[in-house]
């Protein structure tokens, strides 16, 4: 049988662009060497989540529930049991994932993926013999990425993590030093912190979230140190050494040239992802390469005909969401039911710590940068009443719009469910809502959701 498509990867890029072929009436066969799912369901977005739920369920245990009239004569962590939950979440998943690819006639195959050439895939076991080729008239490279190593520091997946290593833990360390504040280290700094370690987060970068809006990740880091977590930033990390009762790690003050020595039971490297290529392709049909991930065009097809690649093995932005629309949209191209492109001025970005960050768009910085006219409106959650009953009046939602337009140029929040808010204004910046038209739709009151229609009325 030669298949329509060949999926190399069954992670949000992967498991999406298999159903959507099919749903197309193609044949698929999709080739997966671990868990269906790939690292999002099983060792990232959705397992990290139940651990921030937990976690944030334990804090207002232990530390808030007083405020709410509830005594609580001793929080007990089972900590055991909330990998196990966290586990169990994943599982599920990945077999709902199974159950797809079952109703819509997908052919699941284990095993690690070899293009021998376009048109011919090699799946071999775990000792490296081929155990099956299949042919086909399109490849997908749907691979993932993996955490990115930090020169002088050797990861052993027990003294020195990366995420997936940290999500597992026997117990929660006592002291804990994160390196790189992007949303992975932020998420566990936040998780493990919750659950009682001794939080360092080292950025080297002038803020922790670099990539989110200066005010959101500035009011970010005041709220963690003011939760007793050690935020440093303009800090670089210059050697990792481990011993028998834990690990030492020399971190040097950009600003003033001081090196300082700082311990920890356990170190988390989480300073970005490499996309997953190397040894997946024979000699004769390596695509395009650059700054480690493969290079596609706008059809997302590599510069090897038959060959595509989507998701975080073509590079930034690392999200699974995009990963989704990518694959999407790169099997419409290679079975031409469109001519679609991605437009990445809507990517949403998230990071689910307690309180939220979302954005879309532009920042501040980069209106600037650009040169463009803009104003800004802004509504403070202290002054929400969903926010004031729930407790959880910490943050603001920022809005940037063009000025004079009125053209939504950005949005940035930070507060509580915000994630689950931003739908509304990618929506809104793709169909090019205006401030007025935004500050005039009436949001059900009492909701969190009001303070996004309350800051497009507050413009200047």
């Amino acid at each position: 049988m030669v298949f329509d498509v060949v999926v190399i990867g069954s992670g949000p890029g992967g498991y999406e662009a298999a159903v959507h072929a099919a749903e197309l009436g193609k044949t698929v066969a999709c080739v997966e060497r671990a868990e269906l799912g790939g690292v999002c369901s099983n060792w990232g977005c959705i397992p990290t989540k139940a651990l921030i739920h937990d976690a944030h369920l334990f804090h207002q245990v232990t530390h808030e529930a007083v405020n709410y009239g509830v005594v609580v004569d001793a929080g007990k962590l089972q900590w055991d049991k909330i990998v196990a939950r966290s586990r169990r979440v994943a599982k599920t998943l990945s077999n709902q994932i199974a159950f797809l690819f079952k109703k819509h006639k997908i052919v699941s195959v284990k095993g690690t993926a070899f293009v021998v050439r376009p048109g011919v895939v090699e799946v071999k076991d775990e000792l490296g013999k081929v155990v099956q080729v299949l042919e086909t008239k399109n490849i997908l490279v749907c691979t993932g990425a993996r955490s990115r190593e930090l020169a002088g520091v050797r990861v052993d997946g027990k003294m020195v993590l990366t995420s997936r290593e940290a999500m597992v833990l026997e117990e929660v360390p006592k002291r804990l030093i994160v390196i790189g504040a992007g949303a992975i280290g932020v998420e566990f700094a936040y998780i493990y912190h919750a659950f009682g370690s001794q939080v360092t987060l080292v950025e080297m970068l002038d803020g922790i979230l670099p990539m989110e809006d200066e005010e959101v990740s500035s009011r970010l880091a005041v709220l963690f140190r003011r939760r007793g977590m050690d935020v440093r930033v303009k800090t670089r990390t210059d050697k990792v050494e481990v011993g028998e009762n834990g690990a030492r790690v020399v971190v040097t003050d950009l600003g003033t040239g001081k090196w300082e020595v700082l311990e920890a039971d356990k170190v988390l490297v989480a300073v970005g992802v490499v996309g997953n290529w190397e040894g997946l392709f024979a000699e004769v049909c390596v695509p395009e390469i650059v700054k480690g991930h493969i290079k596609v065009g706008k059809d997302f097809q590599t510069s090897v005909a038959g060959v595509y690649a989507a998701g975080d093995v073509i590079g930034p932005p690392w999200l699974a969401h995009v990963a989704t629309m990518e694959a999407k949209i790169a099997i419409e191209r290679m079975f031409c039911a469109s001519s679609r492109e991605m437009d990445y001025g809507l990517v949403p970005g998230c990071t689910y710590c307690v309180p939220q960050v979302a954005s879309v768009g532009m920042t501040e910085r980069q209106c600037k940068e650009a040169g463009l006219a803009y104003e800004v409106g802004k509504w403070m959650f202290v002054a929400n009443g969903k926010a004031q009953a729930i407790n959880a009046t910490d943050g603001f939602v920022k809005l940037i719009f063009g000025k004079g337009t009125g053209e939504l140029l950005g949005a940035h929040m930070f507060g509580a469910e915000v994630t689950d808010m931003l739908g509304e204004l990618v929506l809104a910046k793709r169909l090019e809502a205006t401030r007025e038209e935004i500050a005039s739709t009436i949001h059900a009151h009492p909701t969190l959701s009001e303070a996004i229609m309350e800051a497009a009325g507050a413009v200047p």
